[in-house]
């Protein structure tokens, strides 16, 4: 890994940088014309049963070996079940009640629990200044959250309203944030990281089925071509693509640089719910965007220099 302050700008760690929170951050949008027409849990499971078999096809092209032991497997499924399935189920619901791009900003807070569950089970120390950065971050998101409130007639009425959302995000996080600490310990250091979210992904697959068919009946076949293209650009390009090269990138300039591809997946997610879902600005929800921006790159800056093994990006990859 470089330490050098220039390496952040060679072509082989600029470009993915880019393409990665470019696409991750135009993923949050397109998940709202997932979740329109067709049940949340199916357009889950469409995703990633297109998804999978092209993990496992990129991990075959890449020579990782795809044989793993029993626990290896057993933390594939512990994985699979928190990232792949509560992680995006949470997410695609939370989406029905709040702006795509609020929804991925409070994603941007994924590190703060991501730090707390790391000094919990794996002994990680958190700094002064990532506390710091983290409650100025928090307090950005919540003055997002008070205007999506205020701008929601029927936000005091649980069933139909921001609060459902916000939970629901906030189970998202959980998820998430459970699925990179369990990731991170020895067993998940000995798997090629592409073979691991492959077996994840076959076994978070399998619960979304079994979910989607249990809560709302036999799988649905819209006609829309829309629809189909949105889940080939969410299978292939927001989750295919990106992983490896993720990754890649986290083994270039190391998990907190990697980080602050964050701050590029929130502005670009946004940007396109200003063009796209009529999100309005006010001094209330520009205030809040800064606070948060300056908050996230406070708490990414006081970490620790050593690479740490939870990837505190890990599940803006919508």
């Amino acid at each position: 890994m470089s330490d050098s302050s220039g390496g952040m700008l060679r072509p082989r760690v600029i470009l993915p940088f880019l393409i990665t929170g470019t696409i991750w951050g135009s993923t949050w949008l397109v998940i709202t014309g997932q979740i329109a027409d067709v049940p949340a849990a199916w357009s889950v499971f469409y995703r990633f049963a297109l998804a999978t078999p092209a993990l496992f096809l990129v991990a075959a092209l890449m020579k990782r070996r795809l044989r793993l032991t029993r626990g290896e497997h057993l933390l594939a499924l512990v994985v699979g079940i928190f990232q792949f399935s509560g992680n995006f189920l949470f997410v695609y619901h939370a989406e029905l009640y709040v702006t795509s791009g609020i929804v991925a900003m409070m994603f941007g807070l994924l590190m703060v629990p991501n730090a707390l569950f790391a000094r919990l089970f794996l002994g990680e120390r958190v700094k002064g200044g990532f506390i710091a950065g983290s409650g100025i971050a928090i307090i950005g998101v919540s003055f997002l959250l008070i205007h999506e409130w205020q701008a929601n007639p029927d936000a005091g009425v649980i069933g139909g309203n921001v609060v459902l959302g916000i939970g629901l995000a906030l189970l998202g996080i959980l998820s998430a944030s459970v699925a990179n600490v369990v990731q991170a310990n020895p067993t998940g250091r000995a798997v090629p990281m592409v073979s691991l979210l492959a077996w994840a992904m076959l076994y978070g697959t399998v619960f979304d089925l079994a979910f989607a068919w249990v809560t709302t009946g036999p799988p649905p076949l819209p006609g829309a071509p829309g629809y189909w293209l949105g889940i080939v650009y969410l299978a292939l390009i927001g989750s295919v693509v990106t992983f490896p090269l993720h990754y890649n990138l986290v083994r270039e300039i190391g998990a907190g640089r990697t980080a602050y591809n964050s701050i590029l997946t929130i502005s670009v997610a946004m940007l396109l719910s200003t063009l796209f879902e009529d999100y309005r600005w006010t001094w209330l929800t520009g205030g809040g965007m800064v606070l948060a921006v300056i908050g996230m790159v406070i708490a990414l800056t006081a970490r620790r220099q050593k690479a740490v093994q939870v990837q505190q990006s890990g599940s803006l990859r919508h």
